[in-house]
């Protein structure tokens, strides 16, 4: 830890976020989610935590990098905390993972390749229109397969928030 640990072998709650680059709320929210050990009180109500909750800190903020949620962390945790070992379980949540980002870029694929085709529509429809008239650019749209995935037809859906929100942030 960056800031000197008090004479007891811990540091305080602000010292621990600076150490950590988050905020004194976001260690306060990690505990209440169980991903951050509650920390030792001092007599005068202060949080004193240990000096490896900065590694704990640490791994949290890369695993929510990578698309943990802090509820899957929450059960992890746990696991690891009572001695157990949770590996094979935190491989196949990666794997989930990692197939929702390859189902994810599929589809912004082919929003990207609906969008290349409408703008060469678009630059037909406009090279065709006289000065002032509507070229009717979105109207055009209805008759497209833009905005569509390629496989089903059916309109993209808006990005998968499951397991976000306020109960899951």
């Amino acid at each position: 830890m960056d800031s000197k640990p008090l004479s007891n072998g811990f540091c305080r709650v602000g010292e621990l976020a600076k150490a950590a680059g988050v905020s004194t709320d976001t260690l306060r929210h990690y505990e209440r989610k169980g991903v951050l050990p509650r920390p030792h009180r001092s007599r005068n109500g202060y949080r004193e935590y240990p000096k490896e909750a900065l590694q704990r800190v640490r791994m949290i903020r890369q695993a929510l990098a990578v698309g943990f949620t802090l509820n899957e962390l929450s059960a992890v945790f746990k696991v690891c905390d009572r001695g157990g070992v949770p590996c094979l379980e935190v491989r196949n949540l990666a794997a989930k993972k990692l197939t929702q980002v390859e189902v994810h870029l599929r589809e912004m694929e082919a929003l990207r390749n609906e969008l290349r085709n409408s703008l060469q529509d678009w630059d037909l429809r406009l090279s065709k229109t006289p000065s002032g008239d509507r070229a009717e650019l979105l109207k055009a749209l209805a008759g497209s397969k833009a905005g569509r995935t390629p496989s089903t037809g059916l309109p993209f859906r808006k990005r998968d928030l499951k397991g976000k929100g306020k109960n899951n942030e």
